[in-house]
């Protein structure tokens, strides 16, 4: 990837409204509060027909011995490494402080374009305070913007881009989006980086670590696709801060905009409550779906504890039970890559289209054995059956009274479909409609 450009500085200058501003979208979360952003946020940008890719990052923080602000300060590193061009966000408001000077200590041994970029320059007034910066020693144009208003952004666009060809960057639209999701600590961050055989998310063993949804493009062994992380889904009743409700909130949007979903169950625990609602959320929503149990490294098993554990959550996610369950460990690697190609099998499903010629030989067939059961004395009498075009698989049967179909019956119908086509871990839906 070409084109890219990395936000960074200390904590609570700005950088997730400029990067939202500089995407088009509320991607990444805002809020007053210090050390929201943690791991790196990636978004696509255009300014004057050049497209580029924008980094966000959490806050950098010298010398800490917090677990978080060790973790953020290498994302923040690895960005740097990745970008051609970098900002370099200060504080207007705040004014200089010891975090801006110790950082610039670090970019002054950086060869490469960076901008001092000075935030919330909302009045007149602090154009001229924002004259102190230039103690940083950065050697730069110093820009003054705020990012909350779009003052000044105009002119860093402008810089920006002036180091970049016109060859777009590639588009990531068509790829299929891979989205982890599972309650808090089931290790969703560890499996993309085992996937992806780097540090690409910030991992601990505190719940509530990983806050937006982070995209990773996954490229290699033949697989193209992006790998969402997510954050934990918790219940409502223990969401109570604002940071927590809008990473739930970004979780919910990740699913509705994904093809497949790997729901991560914590084997230490079992299939629990929260669990069964995200697998019920992701069915809701028509999207594949595979249950890997990770932390399998740590149940102690016998010849029958695989099978006894399978067959649990296949009464408990009862009557859509057909879906691939895997038993994983992102800590050993364990049969991630099996993991990987079930779903994106359960994505060839998901897309396939069915010839309708065939689906009329099969399923009116079936109808002919095993009619719909008579109502009031009537019969149903279905004539004809055909794929509709939708995201998701759905199949329109027509007959002359739709009405007096049951449930029953279009889950006799679904089941014959799956008997003769492979819809491994995707929810089907029957409609009836008048002939």
């Amino acid at each position: 990837m070409s084109n890219i450009v990395a936000i960074v500085g200390r904590p609570n200058v700005g950088k997730s409204t400029l990067f939202n501003r500089l995407i088009g979208s509320r991607k990444a979360i805002v809020n007053e509060e210090s050390g929201v952003t943690r791991d790196r946020n990636y978004g696509k940008s255009e300014w004057n027909g050049k497209e580029f890719s924008v980094i966000d990052t959490g806050g950098y923080v010298s010398n800490s011995d917090d677990i978080f602000e060790e973790e953020i300060n290498k994302q923040v590193l690895l960005a740097i490494e990745e970008a051609d061009v970098i900002l370099f966000m200060v504080d207007t408001e705040i004014g200089l402080t010891d975090l801006d000077q110790n950082f610039a200590k670090l970019l002054r041994n950086i060869q490469k374009p960076i901008y001092l970029v000075a935030n919330k320059v909302d009045t007149s007034e602090r154009i001229y305070d924002a004259s102190e910066f230039y103690r940083l020693g950065i050697n730069s144009d110093l820009f003054c913007i705020s990012s909350a208003n779009g003052f000044g952004t105009g002119e860093l666009l402008d810089k920006i881009t002036s180091h970049f060809q016109t060859d777009s960057v590639e588009s990531t639209d068509h790829l299929p989006r891979i989205t982890i999701v599972g309650r808090p600590n089931v290790g969703k961050s560890s499996t993309i980086n085992a996937l992806i055989g780097e540090e690409r998310n910030i991992v601990t063993e505190i719940a509530g670590t990983t806050r937006d949804s982070l995209y990773t493009r996954y490229n290699r062994f033949g697989h193209d696709f992006l790998l969402v992380d997510t954050a934990g889904l918790r219940k409502k009743a223990k969401v109570n801060e604002d940071v927590e409700f809008y990473s739930v909130m970004r979780s919910v949007r990740a699913i509705e905009d994904s093809d497949v979903c790997m729901l991560l169950i914590d084997a230490t625990r079992g299939m629990e409550a929260q669990d069964l609602n995200i697998f019920h959320l992701i069915e809701r929503n028509r999207k594949g779906v595979v249950i890997l149990i990770n932390k399998w490294d740590l149940i102690e098993k016998d010849n029958k504890t695989t099978l006894l554990f399978e067959k649990e959550i296949r009464e408990k996610i009862a009557p859509f039970r057909d879906v691939d369950i895997i038993f994983t460990s992102a800590l050993t690697k364990q049969r991630l890559l099996k993991a990987l190609e079930a779903t994106l099998k359960v994505y060839e499903n998901r897309t396939q289209k069915l010839k309708t010629s065939e689906l009329n030989r099969v399923m009116l067939e079936a109808i002919e054995n095993y009619p719909p059961p008579m109502v009031k004395g009537k019969s149903v009498k279905i004539k004809y059956v055909t794929q509709l075009p939708t995201h998701a698989p759905s199949f329109a049967f027509y007959c002359n009274l739709p009405q007096y179909v049951k449930e029953t019956y279009k889950r006799f119908l679904e089941n014959k479909i799956r008997e003769n086509w492979d819809f491994t871990g995707v929810p089907i839906q029957i409609f009836m409609r008048k002939k």
